[in-house]
C-alpha cells in the first residue's frame, strides 16, 4: 500500500529514535526470544496508519497522532499513572522543577472568570503588602486577568527573587481598585498543624507530603507543645493525597522503633528497596489514632500502613484510595519523556498498597471507586498477628464513614476554603474590614438572618425548613470563615477540628490504640 506522503515514514523514524533509549534493550531481547513478532506489530501499526492517512475525511496530523495517540495509547494499557510528556510539556516541567522562580506567598483560586485571593500566607510578601482574603485580582503588572485561569495568574505572579510585581485588586466596600507593590521572595509554608484538642490530647494534621518540611515541622511543633505532656495523639491524614516518600518515612518512622521497616518497593526490573525508621524516643510512649478516608493516598497510605502493620496506631475512617506505584522519569530523544511505573509499594507486612485497576476505565478508577471486599484481598498479619488486607488501599481498624452532604449543603459549598456562599457572604458582610471578634465568637441570630437574606439576594434556592435543619452547620461554617479572616487559617482550622465528630470519636478510641501500643511493645521486646 502506498502512502501519499512521508508523514508516517517520518513518524516511524521519530518513534524509533525517540523510544530507543528506553526500549532498545527490550526490543533486542524480544527479537531474540520472539523472532519477528515485534516487526510484525510495527508493520500492523504502519498499515493501520496508512489506511487512516489515505481514507480519513480530513488531513491527518502525524505529530498529533504520535504524541497524543500512539505512545499515550500504549501507556494507558499499562496502568492509570504511567504517562507520556511531549517536548513542550517536558520543557515546562523542567523549568518548574529547576528554575529559580519565586512568588508573593498567597493562595489564589478561580471564581468563574475572576481570580480571587484565598489566603495570603502569614508574614509573606503578599501579607506584608496588605493583600487580603476575598480580594479579586484585576491586573498583574497592568495586564488584565479577567477570564484567565488561576494557574495563568499564578505564573504572572512568579519571577526572580527580589523583583517587584504590581498586583491590582478590587475589594468589597472599597470603590477604587487597590494596587499593591509586592517584592517576590522565597516562600515556605507549613503543611503541618498541631494543637491541643483537650488536656493531654494532641491533634496533628498533615495536609500533604509534597513539601520537604513535614518531618522537620512535626518535630518543631510537638517540641513547642511539649511532647513530654502528650498522653494521646490524633494524626489526621484525611484528604492527604500524598507526595514525597522520604517525608512519609520521616513522619511514620518517628513513632516506630529504630530500624523498623516503614515501606519497601520492588518491580519486575527493580531490586527491593527498604525504607527504615529513625525513631524519636518521646514518640514511643503515647497512643496514636490515625484518621484516613478515600482521599488519603500514596504517602498517606505508606504512613498509615506502616503504623498499622507494627500495631503502633489504631486506624479509623474509610478505606484509603489505593495508590502505591513507584514512578521514574525517563528522558527520551527529541526532548520528550516517559513517566513510567517501575515498581509497587508494599507495607511492612508485605501488603500491596495499589488497588486493582484492570478492567476499569479511567473514570471508574478515579471517580467511581467501589471498596473491595476483604474476601478477595490478600491477607497478611501485623506484628501481633492481627489480620490486615492488601491490594485495595489501607483498610481502617474502625469504620467511620465520611459525611454525605445534602442538596442544601452542596448548593452552599461543603468544602471550607473555596469561593462558596460563606466566603462570598463574609466578603460582602465585612468588606475591606478585618472582623473584630474574639476567639470563642459565635454567629448570633442577627448574623444568621443576614446570611439567609444574602442567599435570597444571590438567588440560591432553599426552603426555610432546609435552612432551619442545617442551622448548626451554617453557624459553624460562618464561624470558620470569620475566624479565617480575623485570625488566620490555623485558628479557623482548630476551631473546626476541635468540634469535628470524627476527631471526637478518635479521642474515644485512644484506649484501643493504647492496647495496641502495649502489645506492640511486648512483641518488639521478644524479638530483640
Amino acid at each position: 500500500m502506498k502512502i501519499r506522503n512521508t508523514a508516517f515514514a517520518t513518524l516511524l523514524i521519530a518513534a524509533s529514535v525517540l523510544l530507543a533509549p528506553v526500549y532498545g534493550p527490550v526490543i533486542r531481547a524480544r527479537a531474540a526470544s520472539n523472532g519477528d513478532d515485534l516487526d510484525k506489530d510495527i508493520r500492523s501499526v504502519a498499515a493501520a496508519f496508512a489506511l487512516v492517512e489515505n481514507n480519513f475525511a480530513d488531513k491527518v496530523d502525524s505529530e498529533k497522532a504520535f504524541y497524543q495517540g500512539v505512545i499515550p495509547g500504549m501507556l494507558h494499557t499499562l496502568d492509570p499513572h504511567s504517562n507520556f510528556v511531549d517536548p513542550a510539556e517536558y520543557r515546562d516541567m523542567q523549568r518548574r522543577q529547576h528554575a529559580q522562580y519565586y512568588g508573593v506567598g498567597m493562595a489564589i483560586i478561580s471564581d468563574g472568570p475572576r481570580t480571587v485571593v484565598m489566603e495570603p500566607f502569614p508574614q509573606s510578601p503578599a501579607w506584608k503588602a496588605d493583600l487580603r482574603r476575598g480580594d479579586v485580582i484585576s491586573a498583574v503588572d497592568g495586564k488584565e486577568t479577567l477570564g484567565l485561569d488561576s494557574s495563568a495568574v499564578a505564573d504572572m505572579l512568579r519571577g526572580q527573587k527580589g523583583t517587584q510585581v504590581h498586583v491590582s485588586v478590587s475589594r468589597e466596600g472599597v470603590p477604587e481598585p487597590y494596587t499593591a507593590t509586592v517584592t517576590r521572595g522565597e516562600i515556605e509554608t507549613s503543611v503541618v498543624d498541631a494543637f491541643w484538642v483537650k488536656p493531654g490530647i494532641a491533634y496533628l494534621g498533615v495536609t500533604t507530603f509534597e513539601a520537604q518540611n513535614v518531618g522537620r515541622d512535626t518535630e518543631t511543633l510537638l517540641r513547642k507543645m511539649g511532647e513530654q505532656n502528650v498522653n494521646g495523639l490524633i494524626l489526621d491524614l484525611r484528604g492527604n493525597l500524598g507526595g514525597l516518600v522520604n517525608e512519609a518515612v520521616s513522619l511514620a518512622g518517628r513513632f516506630l522503633h529504630d530500624g523498623q521497616t516503614v515501606v519497601s518497593h520492588h518491580g519486575r526490573a527493580e531490586q527491593e528497596v527498604v525504607f527504615r525508621a529513625k525513631a524519636q524516643p518521646l514518640a514511643q510512649r503515647y497512643p496514636v489514632v490515625v484518621l484516613i478516608n478515600a482521599n488519603s493516598a500514596s504517602a498517606s497510605e505508606i504512613v498509615s500502613g506502616a503504623l498499622q502493620d507494627h500495631d503502633r496506631a489504631w486506624l479509623m475512617g474509610d478505606t484509603t484510595f489505593g495508590k502505591g506505584l513507584v514512578q521514574a522519569q525517563f528522558p527520551l530523544a527529541e526532548g520528550a519523556a516517559l513517566l513510567l511505573t517501575i515498581a509497587h509499594y508494599y507495607t511492612p507486612s508485605g501488603r500491596l498498597i495499589q488497588r486493582d485497576y484492570s478492567h476499569k476505565s479511567f473514570f471508574e478508577y478515579y471517580y467511581s471507586r467501589k471498596e473491595t471486599g476483604t474476601e478477595t484481598q490478600d491477607v497478611k498479619a501485623t506484628d501481633s498477628g492481627r489480620k490486615v488486607y492488601g491490594g485495595g488501599g489501607i483498610t481502617p481498624d474502625e469504620k467511620y464513614p465520611s459525611p454525605h452532604y445534602s442538596i442544601f449543603q452542596r448548593r452552599l459549598g461543603p468544602i471550607p476554603g473555596g469561593p462558596d456562599a460563606f466566603y462570598k457572604f463574609a466578603s460582602f458582610y465585612f468588606g475591606a474590614k478585618k472582623p473584630e471578634v474574639a476567639e470563642g465568637w459565635q454567629p448570633n441570630q442577627e448574623v444568621l438572618d443576614r446570611f439567609r437574606s444574602f442567599l435570597t439576594a444571590q438567588q440560591v434556592p432553599f426552603t426555610d425548613a432546609e435552612f432551619d435543619a442545617h442551622r448548626d452547620w451554617v453557624r459553624d461554617r460562618i464561624r470558620w470563615e470569620v475566624y479565617y479572616r480575623a485570625f488566620g487559617k490555623n485558628v479557623a482550622e482548630r476551631s473546626k477540628w476541635a468540634g469535628d465528630p470524627e476527631v471526637l470519636k478518635a479521642i474515644e478510641s485512644l484506649p484501643k490504640a493504647q492496647s495496641l501500643l502495649n502489645q506492640a511493645a511486648k512483641v518488639y521486646a521478644l524479638r530483640q
